[in-house]
């Protein structure tokens, strides 16, 4: 069997992490002839495609994916090698990027990353900002490199790490409630329920909840996809919603918003640090959640 050289490793290394032929070229100084022939001989070696590439994008194929963390475990392994030799000791430099939902990344993430780095000075952290969905299909296909998100999965080629717990609470705009009451059942069919998408995935955490059911009939529904879109409507007037309890409780305090329904405990779920299965990094993600840790919700 005729191995990839570690040159070679690199630029698929490259490829895979910016999706971009052209960048990843220029990334190891090669023009993009020399560059997408030396990917043709990968995938030659391998005896499989390793991108799927069409004029608006480039995407890991199985084999691709599959191969991924094997190179950067090599790669590592290299640098590793030569530093030992060079008489460098502590942690590879590495590059992480993190994805996590809008409201929680600003309050939350953000403000622990000077922190983090200061813990390791070896690490560089970039964030991206996405919706529960999306963020664990840019973790599957290598897109990011972590998620943050209390969205739930059976996919089984991710993983994850349990962080903080995520209380729930339906709320309304008390200038909306004080117009027209939500008190019984029947009051729902004037008012309009906002939430993520048509399956909504925030007021189930009522619905579903001991005490709530199926009973409220709203007059209308909309759908904002993000909780900061919910956040900004409700507080608006625009319509009741299920929203985090740590995203409101400064507006629940101070008279802004009023709960809805309040005797109906809602349930609740978790934050989770997610990353792939076959991640070799995993040493490190447990490290960065075990730190986030202790930074409560604000």
């Amino acid at each position: 069997m005729v191995l990839p050289s570690l040159d070679t490793l690199r630029g698929f290394v490259a490829a895979a992490r910016l999706l971009n032929f052209g960048q990843a070229a220029r990334s190891v100084a090669l023009t993009p002839a020399a560059f997408g022939q030396r990917i043709k001989q990968l995938e030659e070696q391998v005896g499989a495609p390793l991108f799927s590439r069409t004029t608006r994008s480039v995407r890991l194929t199985e084999a691709g994916m599959a191969l991924l963390p094997h190179a950067e475990r090599c790669l590592a392994t290299a640098e590793e090698g030569m530093r030992a030799a060079r008489g460098h000791t502590g942690p590879t430099p590495m590059e992480l990027t993190l994805g996590t939902r809008q409201e929680l990344g600003v309050s939350w993430l953000l403000p622990q990353l000077e922190s983090l780095a200061t813990e390791r000075p070896w690490l560089q952290l970039h964030v991206y900002f996405g919706s529960g969905s999306d963020l664990l299909l840019r973790v599957r296909t290598l897109e990011i490199d972590a998620a943050i998100t209390s969205t739930r999965f059976s996919d089984p080629k991710l993983d994850a790490i349990r962080l903080h717990t995520e209380a729930y609470a339906f709320v309304g705009a008390a200038k909306l409630l004080r117009k027209s009451a939500l008190r019984r059942d029947a009051d729902a069919s004037r008012h309009t329920m906002l939430d993520a998408s048509a399956d909504l995935p925030l007021f189930r955490y009522w619905r579903d909840a001991k005490g709530g059911g199926d009973r409220l009939r709203f007059g209308r529904y909309t759908y904002l996809g993000s909780i900061a879109a919910i956040h900004h409507r409700v507080l608006e007037g625009a319509g009741v919603a299920v929203l985090p309890e740590y995203l409101v409780r400064k507006d629940l305090a101070a008279g802004r918003l009023v709960p809805v329904f309040p005797r109906v405990p809602l349930l609740d779920d978790y934050f989770r640090f997610v990353f792939r299965r076959d991640d070799p990094r995993r040493a490190v993600f447990e490290s960065l959640a075990a730190s986030l840790l202790e930074a409560p919700l604000t």
